[in-house]
C-alpha cells in the first residue's frame, strides 16, 4: 500500500497532525523548497494592484469570513 493510500485512511485529526508535522519539517529548510515559476508573476501582479489601490488588505479573521461565504 502506498503512503498516499495510508494517509487517505487516517481520521481527519491525524491527517491534520501529519500535515502540521510535514510543514514544520519543510519549513526548517526554506531554501530547500523552491517556489514555482509562476509565483513571482503573481506576487508582482498583487504588488501592482496594492500600489494602484485595486487590492485591499483584510485582517485574517475578515479574510476567513470572506472565503467561507457561500
Amino acid at each position: 500500500m502506498s503512503v498516499e493510500e495510508l494517509v487517505m485512511q487516517l481520521p481527519r485529526p491525524e491527517k491534520l497532525r501529519l500535515m502540521e508535522s510535514l510543514w514544520v519539517d519543510l519549513s526548517n529548510d526554506p531554501d530547500g523548497v523552491e517556489s514555482p515559476g509562476w509565483h513571482e508573476g503573481v506576487l508582482r501582479d498583487t504588488e501592482r494592484r496594492m500600489e494602484s489601490g485595486e487590492e485591499q488588505v483584510l485582517d485574517w479573521d475578515e479574510a476567513k469570513r470572506s472565503l467561507r461565504r457561500p
